[in-house]
């Protein structure tokens, strides 16, 4: 009896210990895979970032690779012997002149320049935009000759497309169309920044906005009300830059106020500031925040 009952204990310690090795295991194998999810997220998002960085360096090479393709035209065409060009057939030229003008859209043609060919040579699209919004496109249709010359074109006439054809378009195509760029992107700009205001921000003017045909000299009369207060205020703005989107002299006067206030001077000369440094649809984004704000504090 009592070897009977040796035996039973030892089959119930055998079989408890079996029990809690199988359960050790169990508990092992949930650990190990709670570690592993871990894990492999970890990993996952390492290659994300991977994969994010050698794409960034792979858009920098062909970035780069445009770069020197375009310069190595460049400077081929700037750096050829003047005697052995006057010994090359017009043809030659022309030919040289079709590669270099291709070579320039190709290139840019993600910063608002595009190309299509036609049976004298090339039109070339210009397509404007300001902060991120699509604005006018414009044309400039050129016949590949010698020398070169413009067929037809949609610029504006108080662009200076004439002084600034004679001035590169001979000589550096790739200036020309850079530079006639830089003047109509600024004028959109401005006439972008001035229709915002007279169709969005129109609550704050309190007359009709005077500008000229180039949006580069625009005067107009407005109030702001602050703390209870109305300020009236009448600006003038001088964009004497025509390359620029910002004015280049401002200023800004309190009509009707022989002795301005401490707060009224702050408030004009704050304003000069953010003309000077801001689009102008925002400077009066900027003014109608500041009123919700109060608002808000008083309510």
């Amino acid at each position: 009896m009592e070897s009977e009952n040796t035996l039973c204990q030892g089959g119930e310690r055998k079989g408890g210990v079996l029990a809690h090795l199988e359960r050790l295991e169990s508990q092992m194998y949930r650990s190990n895979r709670k570690c592993e999810e871990p894990t492999a997220h970890t990993k996952e998002s390492s290659l994300r970032t991977k994969i994010k960085e050698l794409r960034r360096q792979r858009d920098q090479l062909r970035a780069e690779a445009q770069r020197r393709r375009l310069a190595r035209v460049t400077a081929s065409a700037a750096n050829e012997d003047p005697q052995h060009t006057v010994e090359m057939s017009e043809q030659d030229v022309l030919e040289r002149q079709w590669g270099t003008l291709k070579a320039i859209l190709q290139a840019y043609r993600f910063t608002g320049l595009s190309g299509k060919l036609t049976s004298r040579g090339v039109c070339v699209c210009i397509s404007t935009a300001f902060e991120g919004n699509l604005l006018e496109s414009y044309f400039v249709d050129l016949v590949i000759e010698k020398p070169l010359w413009i067929h037809h074109h949609s610029i504006p006439i108080f662009i200076p497309l004439e002084k600034l054809a004679k001035a590169h378009l001979q000589t550096d195509i790739q200036r020309f169309l850079f530079s006639l760029c830089e003047y109509l992107n600024a004028y959109s700009g401005r006439k972008y920044q001035t229709d915002q205001l007279e169709t969005d921000c129109s609550a704050f003017l309190t007359g009709p906005l005077q500008r000229n045909t180039l949006c580069n000299l625009l005067s107009f009369n407005y109030k702001v009300d602050e703390g209870g207060q109305t300020f009236s205020f009448s600006a003038r703005l001088l964009y004497e830059d025509l390359t620029a989107t910002l004015p280049t002299d401002v200023t800004v006067s309190c009509p009707g106020a022989e002795a301005p206030s401490d707060r009224l001077e702050e408030h004009r000369t704050s304003h000069e500031m953010l003309f000077r440094t801001k689009p102008l649809h925002q400077v009066f984004a900027s003014f109608s925040k500041a009123e919700e704000l109060d608002l808000s504090l008083v309510s």
